[in-house]
């Protein structure tokens, strides 16, 4: 069911995508060489409760801490680790929430550790341009695979590829609502857009092949190929005047 929010609940809703967006923030700023990702986890940790809320990603169906930081060709669910080290040229991906007054907020971004390669760059680049070609399409009459066309279509013709098994999702009281977002499809198919449905648009991208596999861990998924992956994400309200970004900090 896809759930309509009143103007005071996305009011609400962004307190909660306001702190997200500054945790979000805080841990990009701290990726640099020699930090692990529970370094960062922790410094995001420790924002989300001093703004007073939860973080939401925290024991989610048993996820063990506060933010996803996937590395490389870590596509997304990484699991922080005191032995993750990070090293010049990597490209680090933190997707993290916080939850207030009942409402939630989820985003990512992919951050250059130190200086890295062009090609990384290129990925990164294209991958934040993409989650703007999706968010464009978010308004009031337009569908769902208009959002996610957009998306494919600015990735592929870069050489780019999509990840299929993972989408973006509604976003309110709870973390994931209706309806899937998917980051592929086909312009005028799929739900309707109506002002005041909120989604968390999320492109993840692959610089080879669109397959992933996931680890022993059940969390951490890869590409199949090992080439590098980048992931960007913003929590999205759809008003009578089109796309409001909801995930931005102070």
């Amino acid at each position: 069911m896809i759930v309509l929010k009143t103007s005071r609940e996305l009011q609400l809703m962004r307190e909660a995508c306001r702190i997200s967006a500054m945790a979000l923030k805080v841990a990009g700023e701290a990726v640099e060489p020699g930090v692990t990702t529970a370094e960062i986890d922790q410094i995001a940790y420790k924002l989300i409760k001093r703004m007073g809320a939860e973080p939401n990603f925290l024991n989610y169906n048993g996820f063990p801490a506060t933010a996803c930081i996937s590395v490389n060709n870590e596509v997304i669910h990484g699991i922080p680790s005191k032995s993750r080290v990070l090293k010049e040229g990597d490209i680090v991906s933190i997707d993290l929430g916080a939850k207030i007054h009942g409402y939630n907020g989820d985003n990512a971004a992919t951050f250059a550790c130190g200086k890295v390669s062009p090609e990384a760059q290129r990925l990164m680049d294209a991958t934040r341009e993409s989650l703007y070609e999706g968010i464009r399409e978010a308004k009031p009459g337009n569908r769902i695979g208009d959002i996610g066309s957009a998306v494919q279509r600015y990735v592929e013709s870069r050489g780019y590829s999509v990840v299929r098994e993972y989408v973006g999702h509604g976003v309110g009281a709870r973390l994931h609502e209706d309806p899937s977002v998917p980051n592929f499809g086909t312009p005028g198919r799929g739900v309707r857009l109506l002002p005041g449905m909120t989604l968390a648009i999320e492109p993840m991208i692959n610089e080879g092949t669109h397959k992933v596999r996931t680890l022993a861990d059940g969390w951490t998924v890869l590409t199949q190929d090992g080439k590098l992956s980048a992931h960007f994400e913003h929590s999205v309200a759809i008003t009578p005047d089109g796309p409001v970004i909801l995930t931005i900090a102070d």
